[in-house]
Formats: structure tokens, sequence, C-alpha cells
């Protein structure tokens, strides 16, 4: 499938599903607390499908503006000029419920988000999944992780105590614990199977380093593996051609320092956009000087040169050893899945709050736009980084609609809190001054999600 397909298709699936479960929690809890639901739309603006079920006759309709959608019950506060509320379902009306059954009413669509999320974690956890070992590689010179004494080949066993058994399970209680600002302690086995504790300092991240990846100002990389620095395929009117790299060459020393793989050789590489460097290969016995300028592409360098079929064959063997199918029981899928849900929920909402107190910069809040890029890039990847980016993206609907912001179910919520404190329902007036207010506040945030994604992309073609 193509891209033009793929991405707009992955995008549109993820937000129905996103809606239907988000809107479904507000119908499901309605019905329970006997309040009459009619209507249950996915979408806004013209309606394009609907069709009448159940003994209320509720309206089930599908419309042209996929963005969001919404449940319209029997409310006293909400009928249209001319239209009249039976007697008999008076009763039923929602604004006649009590606080509680309205706060649950309200609070289900959130919590129906996050159930999505552990379900589609548990699912996962169950079926299985090929996951990457949490193996380090050597770090950069003056980075925390390069002071931590990390060393190639490091498995990260535990983070601040905290078993983790994948890649991703490092990553996460990783960035969950240098979101303090602290030091982290990280328990290893080096590749003598001697077990050491590093201490990782967090505390000279800020908030530049998370709108890149952290993990690389910590100087944390993956586990090089052992590939010899010998060039394989060399493109044709790139930078190393140019240069005369040929095949079967090997790389000796960047600048006066050897290299010793592949992977050394690529990061270098990729630091240097546009900068000449004094590259001595090997070529039949004899040593030769290169200089050697990569091209800049996107923020990175390159030279369109590969690594040997016969160094590849040996990547493959040694990438396999890197690899653990991990899977579990119903009962252990469930604690680890609830588990996830509560370290993710609980990061997101500290990055919500750092970027509301300025200490996490506006330019990482992400719009539809960026959305649909990154649900057609998981789609494209496979099923698994799909549901993950699925589960991800539900969580942070639900924790983004609990804010307490008039017009999101958190404003509603923080409305039912008041008339407890106060006895009685908010005015109509106040709540109509709150409404504008939170529309105000979400055309702003959304001014700035659409501004960032476009920065994104335009972002790239203005760097070359």
């Amino acid at each position: 499938m193509t891209s033009f397909i793929l991405y707009p298709l992955a995008f549109l699936v993820l937000l129905g599903v996103l809606v239907v479960i988000h809107e479904f929690g507000h119908f499901a809890v309605a019905r329970l607390c006997g309040v009459k639901v009619l209507r249950f739309s996915v979408g806004f603006g013209r309606v394009l499908w609907k069709r009448r079920l159940g003994k209320d006759q509720t309206e089930l309709t599908l419309c042209a503006i996929p963005l969001g959608g919404y449940v319209r019950m029997v409310d006293e506060r909400e009928v249209d000029e001319g239209e009249r509320i039976a007697p008999e379902d008076l009763p039923r009306a929602f604004n006649r419920q009590g606080v509680g059954a309205r706060s649950a009413i309200v609070a289900a669509g959130p919590m129906a988000n996050f159930l999505l999320a552990v379900l589609i974690y548990w699912l996962m956890f169950m079926v299985g999944s090929d996951a990457l070992l949490p193996v380090l590689g050597t770090p950069d010179a003056e980075t925390p992780a390069a002071a931590a004494g990390i060393a190639n080949g490091d498995r990260v066993l535990a983070v601040d105590g905290e078993v983790v058994a994948t890649l991703e399970d490092f990553h996460l209680r990783l960035m969950r614990q240098a979101s303090l600002y602290k030091r982290v302690e990280l328990e290893v086995v080096d590749r003598q199977q001697v077990t050491h504790t590093r201490v990782l300092d967090t505390r000279q991240l800020d908030e530049k380093a998370w709108e890149g990846n952290p993990l690389d100002i910590l100087g944390l990389r993956l586990y090089q593996l052992p590939v010899a620095p010998v060039v394989g395929e060399v493109m044709p009117d790139l930078p190393g051609a140019k240069a005369g790299l040929r095949s079967g060459d090997r790389v000796l020393s960047v600048d006066g320092i050897a290299v010793q793989s592949w992977g050394a050789f690529v990061d270098v590489v990729r630091r240097s956009p546009e900068k000449t460097l004094r590259v001595v290969i090997t070529r039949a016995g004899q040593e030769i000087p290169v200089s050697l300028t990569p091209e800049k592409n996107g923020r990175i360098g390159r030279i369109g040169a590969g690594v040997s079929a016969d160094e590849m064959e040996k990547v493959k063997a040694a990438f396999d050893e890197l690899h653990a199918v991990v899977r579990y029981g119903p009962i252990d899928a469930a604690k680890k899945a609830t588990i996830a849900t509560i370290v993710q929920t609980a990061l997101t909402v500290r990055m919500m709050g750092k970027m509301f107190t300025g200490k996490f910069s506006w330019r990482n809040l992400s719009g539809p736009i960026t959305i649909a890029d990154y649900a057609g890039k998981t789609a494209k990847i496979g099923l698994d980084a799909y549901l993950k980016f699925m589960a991800i993206v539900s969580l942070c609907l639900g924790i983004f609609n609990l804010l307490p912001i008039p017009v999101l179910d958190g404003g509603h919520l923080l409305y039912h809190a008041l008339e407890l404190i106060k006895g009685s329902p908010v005015s109509e007036k106040a709540m109509e001054v709150g409404q504008k207010i939170g529309l105000s506040l979400l055309a702003t945030l959304m001014v700035f999600a659409f501004f960032n994604d476009f920065s994104r992309l335009l972002t790239p073609l203005f760097n070359g």
C-alpha cells in the first residue's frame, strides 16, 4: 500500500477508534444511570450517514469532520428553539441526575481511553513481540553516560531498582526518572557477566533537551555491533564516491582517531555534515589518506556508502542475539499493562505540567498533522508499532480531556466540584463565560499545535 493511501487511512482508523471508544464511555455510563441518549455522533458537521437503534431510538451518525465526536443526551438546558422534552423523559434528563451520576457520565469518556490503552498493552504482552534487549553502546566522551562508566555491551537489568526486560521498558522507565532531573541508578551486567551499578546524572537536562532526543544528550547509545569498518557499496555522485572510496576499503582513522567499527565511523559521519574529514583507509595493503566531506541530509551528514556484504552477515547474526520474544500469561500481562499505562500517564502528566509552568517548551506540542504522520509511519512498520502508538495517543486524549478547561470533560467535572462546594449548580451565566474562555484556550492550543506541525514539516526543507 502506498504512503499516499496508508498515511490518511492509518490516521482515520486511529482517530475513529479513539473517538468511538471515548464517546462509548459517555454513552454506556449514561445508559447505566438511566439517562436518555438522543444521538451518538462520530465527527461533526454535515451528516453523511445515520441510523436509529434501540428502545430509545438513539440516532447513530457519521459526520463529515472526523476530528472528534459527541453524545447528546436529554437535557433541559440544551433544548433547541421550538423543541420540547416529553414529560416522561424529564426524569431521564442529564441535568436532573445527581452530581455523582453526572460526574460518572462525564468522566467515563476519558476513563474509556485509559482502559483502551490497558487493553492494547494487555493483548500485546500476551501475544508477545520480538523486542530489543536493553544493551548499551559506547557513550560519547564528556556525557553523563561516559561519566557513569557505561561501556559497550553493558546490558541494563534495572533502573532505580525496577527490573527492565526490553529496550522499550528501559527507555520508558529512564525517561520517567530523568524528567525528575536527578541521579538515576542503573544496574547493568557487562560482557564478562559482572554486575555493576552505574549512576547516571540527568540534572544537566533542560527543556531544550526534550525537543530532540534526551537520550543523545545523556550519551546513551545502542550496543555497537562488532562490525569492521569495511566499505561495501558506494553510491555514485555522492561524497563517498567523489572522495574516491571503493568497495573493500577499510577505514583506519578519522581526523587522527582510530576507528574500531562501522558504527563508530557512521556516528562520525552523521555528526559532521558539510565538514571536511581527514580519513585514512587501507587498500591492497597500502594506507591512503582521503578528504571526505559528508553532505547535509536534514540535520545529519551522509556519504552514500554502506558496509560490506560480509560484514552485514555478521551484523545479522549479532543482531539476532540482541532480540528476545517477550510474552506473558494473562495475569502477568494485565499487571504489566496496568503498570505501563500508569507509568506512561505519569510521564505525560509531568511533561504537561512542565509545559504549563514554562519548564518544558511548547514546541513539543503536537497537532493532527504530526499525529497523522506518526500513525502512517508506525502502520508502515507493522501492527505492533501501530497499536503501541494508538495506546499512547489514547492516553494523551484521556489526559487532555481531563484538563480543567471549560468545554472539556475536565471543565464539566470542575463545575460539578464547585456545585458540591457551594451546594447548588453553577449559574448558566458563569457556564457561558467559562465556555467562551475554554474555547479561546482551545483555539490558542490548536494554533500552537498547527504551528509546531508545520514547523516540523518545513524545517527539513529549509535545512537542505
